[in-house]
């Protein structure tokens, strides 16, 4: 069934397996995913094909500079019938949010998100309220188009599992889209509860002490080297053993090997990292985790 659920996504997104690979590790390990790419390449159709496919609650929010926090989490309202206040739910009470150009709107209106990705519930007025299960936010922002944007703060950064771009279409793979080979109807649809036992076999799998040497390895490269102001913090150490352990299911294993870490490490470490001024002048983030893990030595026995 999880084979079908990745063909799916594939079909309804072509060309981006690297990235339906991600975003499932994202699903199975509980963590949130970033999009940041162009407009048109199909982000917003490979969140609504996962939430189909899962018979998932969805929900999309377009954000602007005058998006409020209440647009999101929902507000308390005065029924003059009844004489008290009623909560009205915001876009956030859905398994699969779409947070649409994040970086359009405001800090304060970014930082309503926090809570409800770090700790799945959400507060309003003085009452918090838990999340529907299997909650998971898909923002984008659009890196070309910096005109009328809030950068996102490293704390927010944090909170996302991955930050992610899709790949180039090759000519065969446009010429496939042109022709509607992502129009075909698509009628397999998984319940929901099915991540359960999913998710249950993810946290069976097993790491051994070498292996999780090397990826406290990588994460303590990162904050010592020289070029880093801020390195990973121990949320993005738990969130690469998390990540890793999914990978491993997707594979088919019982255990965790160097290469989970090593295919995991940019995607999942690259946006945590704040680096010197002089640094950014000479690399990016991801060549510099793509450096650390040249430079150490990967255990061979696992």
């Amino acid at each position: 069934m999880f084979q079908q659920l990745r063909t799916n996504l594939k079909q309804a997104v072509l060309g981006q397996e690297h990235v339906i690979d991600h975003l499932l590790i994202g699903l199975l390990s509980e963590g949130h995913i970033l999009l940041e790419d162009r407009p048109g390449t199909g982000k917003t159709t490979l969140a609504k094909s996962l939430a189909n496919t899962l018979d998932a609650k969805f929900s999309r929010v377009q954000c602007t500079a005058d998006t409020l926090p209440t647009d999101l989490l929902g507000m308390e309202l005065f029924n003059p019938l009844t004489g008290s206040f009623e909560q009205r739910i915001g876009p956030l009470f859905a398994n699969i949010v779409l947070v649409d150009e994040i970086n359009r709107t405001t800090p304060r209106t970014q930082s309503a998100l926090l809570e409800a990705m770090g700790e799945a519930q959400v507060t309003i007025g003085d009452t918090s309220y838990t999340l529907p299960q299997h909650f998971l936010v898909i923002a984008t922002q659009n890196p070309f188009d910096g005109q009328g944007t809030f950068p996102l703060p490293h704390a927010q950064l944090d909170r996302f599992l991955f930050k992610l771009s899709f790949a180039p279409l090759d000519r065969r793979v446009e010429k496939a889209l042109l022709q509607g080979a992502h129009l075909q109807p698509n009628t397999f649809q998984l319940p929901l509860e099915q991540l359960n036992t999913w998710k249950q076999e993810v946290q069976a799998i097993t790491i051994e002490d070498a292996v999780e040497d090397y990826l406290l390895d990588v994460c303590d490269a990162l904050r010592a080297h020289r070029d880093v102001e801020i390195g990973p913090s121990p949320r993005a150490t738990l969130a690469l053993l998390q990540a890793a352990r999914a990978r491993a299911w997707m594979h088919d294993r019982t255990y965790i090997t160097p290469e989970d870490i090593k295919q995991l490490a940019t995607p999942l470490l690259a946006h945590r990292l704040v680096l010197t001024l002089e640094a950014t002048l000479k690399m990016t983030n991801g060549r510099l985790v793509q450096q650390i893990l040249e430079s150490l030595t990967v255990p061979t026995e696992v």
